[in-house]
């Protein structure tokens, strides 16, 4: 565990939320900051949309590989050398756009860059939840609720500010900018972490790493990604890859003494599974109004960008608002029906917009839609941290991240097969439909969850920290 000799025994150190908090935004900030960069880059570069996706898809594919690495990696050797490595390939990935010449084949050392950022992101959450982790047991506080509101409202508003900041950047200089931002972000990021992160020690487990279980991992993910990417019968063989490596990776961990993805624990830990189950459901609807519904705002509805931008303002502004209101209370299972019930009326919302519908309208369907931005993402993660083995606290986060991403990429091949040549009414509606159908799928593993109950509770002799009796059981085998 990581100690901080004079910090304050029964308080949060407040100087490690700086690090913290900057290297948890590094992800989702180029994410957001990218959706108004693709199209001046492919005029500058001469890229067709075709290539400028993937300056999209590398951060995806290398985010939702890298983070359960990554994570395993701070759970072994600590959280310092680990934040410290990404914030470096943070900054390295930033220098890139400054140094290319502005030419055709540019675009791929672009999407290098942003594999590059891709991995060097991947540090950030879980070296978070790992730090939180280590204070909570430091200060004896078993649910630090504003410490993780923190960190969830802080990730939230930068997804309503990266939009805003990459049009002024592209503004004030150029496409460039966009990504070279990177750059100081990264110094800072290393600069930080070098100054306020203390030395760790190494996790009490074995310091094995299991590079099969990691190739086989990687197989898994990088061929289903890109099959789910690229929707084809003749791209069919690579979800035969996907699941025979999937088949393999199991057989492998189930048997390893020491595996990179714990499939017997995961097995015996039924919450945790649905936990990851409910993050890859709120990315998939979340991604499919945050890109689906806006191609139709602006195509369908006839508003411009910065008009679109506007009317979507109110599910990260409503989402912070929530999240904050409610992030000290440490229970969970209410956030979650409350959001479930939410993203539910607003899949109905969608179902009843026209080219017609008033913008009023608009806006209040996208303040329902906030109420599940912050309840939900918020209620997840403080789930996650009752609820993963203290001692892979980071490789947990990390897939959870994993999971996220998933839903991100699902939620792309959503709204590119319900809409045609032009995203209109009829469009919008599957979309709305799609929404209904995950939101009740939600609601029914929400509803039938009774460990979320556990969590943050006052009348049960558990906070939810401990496992249940068959989690722990399945945790020893797991240490075997």
């Amino acid at each position: 565990m990581i100690r901080l000799a004079d910090a304050p025994p029964d308080c949060f150190d407040r100087r490690l939320l700086a690090p913290m908090l900057l290297g948890a935004i590094l992800n989702p900030i180029n994410t957001a900051i990218i959706a108004v960069a693709l199209m001046p880059i492919g005029v500058a570069l001469g890229a067709p949309a075709s290539e400028t996706v993937w300056l999209v898809s590398g951060l995806y594919l290398a985010t939702a590989i890298g983070q359960p690495l990554v994570g395993r990696l701070v759970d072994i050797f600590g959280v310092k050398p680990l934040f410290l490595v990404g914030g470096a390939l943070v900054a390295v990935s930033g220098l890139i756009p400054l140094v290319v010449p502005e030419n055709h084949d540019s675009i791929w050392w672009l999407v290098a860059s942003r594999v590059i950022l891709g991995i060097g992101t991947c540090a950030g959450y879980p070296a978070a939840m790992a730090m939180i982790r280590s204070e909570g047991e430091r200060t004896g506080q078993s649910s630090p609720a504003a410490i993780l509101t923190a960190l969830s409202v802080t990730t939230q508003t930068v997804a309503v500010v990266g939009p805003t900041l990459g049009g002024l950047l592209i503004g004030a200089f150029d496409w460039r900018a966009t990504i070279g931002i990177n750059l100081p972000l990264g110094i800072a990021s290393f600069v930080l972490g070098w100054i306020f992160f203390p030395r760790g020690e190494r996790t009490k487990g074995s310091a094995h790493i299991d590079w099969t279980g990691i190739v086989l991992f990687a197989a898994t993910m990088l061929s289903l990604l890109v099959f789910l990417q690229n929707l084809a019968l003749a791209m069919s063989w690579l979800l035969v890859v996907a699941v025979v490596a999937a088949a393999a990776l199991v057989w492998w961990e189930w048997q390893a003494t020491d595996p990179f993805i714990g499939v017997r624990v995961l097995a015996g830990n039924r919450p945790l599974m649905l936990t990851y189950l409910r993050s890859m459901l709120t990315a998939t609807i979340s991604y499919t109004f945050v890109y689906g519904f806006t191609q139709w705002l602006e195509d369908g509805r006839g508003l411009d960008a910065t008009q679109a931008g506007l009317v979507l303002l109110p599910i990260f502004g409503a989402g912070i608002v929530f999240a904050s209101a409610f992030g000290r209370r440490p229970a969970v299972a209410k956030k979650l029906l409350v959001g479930s019930a939410a993203q539910l009326v607003a899949g109905g919302c969608v179902l009843f917009m026209t080219s017609a519908s008033p913008i009023w309208f608009l806006v209040i369907a996208m303040l329902v839609l906030g109420i599940p931005q912050g309840l939900n993402n918020l209620a997840i993660q403080n789930t996650l941290y009752h609820q993963a083995d203290p001692e892979r606290i980071a490789s947990s986060a990390g897939l959870l991240r994993t999971f996220m991403y998933l839903g991100a990429i699902i939620a792309s091949v959503i709204y590119g097969n319900a809409y045609g040549e032009r995203a209109d009414d009829a469009g919008l509606h599957e979309l709305g439909w799609v929404v209904v159908g995950i939101s009740v799928a939600f609601l029914l593993i929400t509803v039938f969850d009774s460990s979320l109950r556990r969590i943050g509770s006052e009348n049960v002799g558990t906070t939810g920290n401990e496992p249940a009796e068959e989690e722990q059981a399945g945790s020893r085998a797991t240490r075997g």
